[in-house]
């Protein structure tokens, strides 16, 4: 699985519509070929930095990605950004769930 990140400081007069180009774009990425999720967060403590979080299956399908037009739209935003896209891409090999809580707690 790859999990690629993008943190964005907006300017706080664009927030309003930076949020709004991503809500547009939820019924979209769910069609994407090897999108498993797409899901925007807002930093607690600085309500004008925005984290964009999207799994893909395969290094193939976000490359694929990476050179859509609905990619570009998203580069397209770093005019409502107060410094450039800070992007990240994770390449996860193995995941563990509740059993390796169990396990670190001793239960």
């Amino acid at each position: 699985m790859i999990v690629f990140r993008i943190t964005m400081h907006v300017l706080p007069e664009k927030q309003k519509e930076l949020v709004q180009t991503f809500l547009s774009m939820i019924e979209p990425m769910e069609k994407e070929t090897g999108c498993l999720s797409y899901a925007l967060f807002c930093d607690m403590a600085d309500q004008n930095r925005l984290d964009l979080f999207e799994e893909w299956q395969t290094r193939k399908d976000l490359d694929q990605y990476l050179r859509s037009d609905m990619f570009g739209v998203l580069l397209g935003t770093k005019s409502l950004l107060s410094e450039p896209h800070a992007i990240h891409i994770y390449t996860i090999h193995q995941s563990e769930g509740m059993d390796a809580v169990y396990t670190a707690r001793g239960k």
